[in-house]
């Protein structure tokens, strides 16, 4: 068993950003100090490590993170007299040593492939009597970030990594230059961590890469994920989700294995970004509008009942009145039930950073508003579909409004409320699967009453 250095008695906060991958990368991150012996705390106030899981997808994630981080040097200082920060995630692979230009107080870097290090390089920085940023961005070729101890968020659901990296270099796209290209764990071990999850208690699943479709290619010499599906299926895990998929590489066989794995939930998340095919050669997507178009047909008719979620930019350099018209007429024909609506955020290292665009930001920004009305009112429409039915739920915890609420997601992936049963406690009803009778439906939420015991 691999052993790590001990900072027993220190305390530990880490706040997260972004993707799942990152949520993921924060578990093994807090598995990691619990077995240096440290204590997680519910507030950077209370810590002695702070660690900041950071994303470099778009701009924002950037300014809250330069914003949080600042607010950790002028917390109140800890017991132990001295607090480390610590940056992690894509912020930290893209930017190394010269996050200390907008984070002066940072103290360790870590980058997306360098998780383990972070043990020795917090012994280093708390033995450091100057200060000054330690730095360690070097991708570990040898291992996974699964071969790290972890510490779950929820006992009921579990993140499986099954592949990192990206090798689609979309031109918005700074992953492939934070993430490294496409590296696939072996099924064998993928299918002996789901088991154990199972076994552990686990409900519900969710396959994690850039690219799943892609899955094996680079040791398999071919895809195999519609296979994985299949035999992580047979794991007996209630549930199974993955994200996210590239429609370039969305087979016949995947969406076969969809159709033909029950555990496998009615819900594809399937990024267009742009409804026009112009736009979309210049994003380097590799499929066009009328490709994709089919691709949803071919979705539905597998899966009459399937909820297919996307992603859209709006204001891609170079999108004109046209191009944008053929994003609302797709977004229309393919009848979206829920959508990821954002305005281009130009990330320096990618090919559409050097593209210059004279489209002035408030035409981005109306159109914009008309994709995101057009957006909710198809998802009060697809909602409204499940007026008076019977909808599986798997229960998360209480309501963050109302703690006699009741919360979790469909099989088809829809916020569910439902309220607490007078006598009972959530404890009785998280991590569990209930059964609720729908009688409200908004745009981003069902709402309904419990029927049966949760089981």
């Amino acid at each position: 068993m691999q052993q790590y250095p001990k900072l027993a008695g220190k305390t530990y906060h880490v706040k997260t950003f972004g993707c799942q991958m990152n949520f993921h990368d924060a578990e093994r991150v807090a598995g990691l100090l619990d077995s240096c012996g440290c204590l997680e705390v519910e507030t950077i106030d209370e810590a002695d490590i702070v660690v900041f899981m950071t994303c470099s997808v778009r701009e924002g994630a950037d300014t809250r993170l330069y914003g949080v981080a600042s607010g950790a040097a002028s917390a109140p200082t800890p017991p132990s007299g001295k607090r480390i920060v610590c940056v992690g995630g894509c912020v930290a692979q893209r930017s190394g040593a010269d996050l200390k230009k907008n984070i002066p107080c940072v103290d360790v870097v870590f980058g997306t492939g360098a998780l383990a290090a972070l043990p020795e390089l917090l012994v280093e920085a708390m033995a450091e009597k100057k200060h000054k940023v330690l730095v360690d961005t070097e991708e570990d070729t040898e291992h996974f970030s699964t071969d790290l101890p972890s510490r779950r968020a929820e006992r009921f659901h579990a993140w499986v990594p099954i592949m990192t990296g990206c090798d689609n270099f979309c031109t918005y796209c700074i992953v492939p230059y934070v993430r490294g290209r496409e590296r696939s764990r072996t099924m064998e071990s993928i299918l002996i961590e789901c088991e154990g999850l199972v076994a552990d208690g686990v409900r519900e699943i969710t396959l994690l890469g850039q690219n799943v479709n892609s899955y094996g290619r680079n040791i398999y010499g071919k895809p195999r994920f519609a296979e994985l599906l299949r035999e992580v299926g047979k794991t007996g895990v209630d549930r199974i989700r993955f994200t996210s998929s590239n429609p370039k590489d969305l087979s016949d066989e995947v969406i076969a294995a969809m159709a033909e794995t029950p555990n496998v939930m009615p819900h594809m998340h399937l990024a267009v970004q742009s409804g026009s095919t112009r736009i979309l050669k210049a994003m380097n997507r590799r499929y066009t509008r009328e490709q994709y178009i089919d691709l949803a047909g071919r979705l539905r008719s597998a899966m009459p009942d399937l909820a297919l979620s996307t992603d859209i930019i709006v204001g891609f350099p170079g999108e004109t009145a046209e191009d944008f018209e053929d994003t609302l007429s797709l977004v229309r024909e393919v009848a979206f039930d829920s959508a990821f609506t954002f305005i281009y955020s130009k990330r320096p290292g990618t090919p559409a950073a050097k593209i210059e665009d004279p489209t002035p930001h408030e035409v981005i920004q109306e159109r914009f508003d008309r994709l995101a009305e057009l957006v909710t009112d198809l998802s009060h429409a697809s909602n409204a579909r499940d007026m008076g039915t019977l909808s599986e739920v798997l229960v998360e915890g209480v309501s963050k409004r109302n703690d006699k609420v009741m919360v979790g997601h469909s099989r088809k992936n829809q916020t569910v409320h439902f309220p607490l049963p007078d006598g009972a406690a959530p404890e009785d009803f998280v991590g569990k699967l209930a059964d609720i009778r729908i009688d409200e439906t908004k745009s981003w939420y069902l709402a309904g009453s419990l029927e049966g015991d949760p089981r």
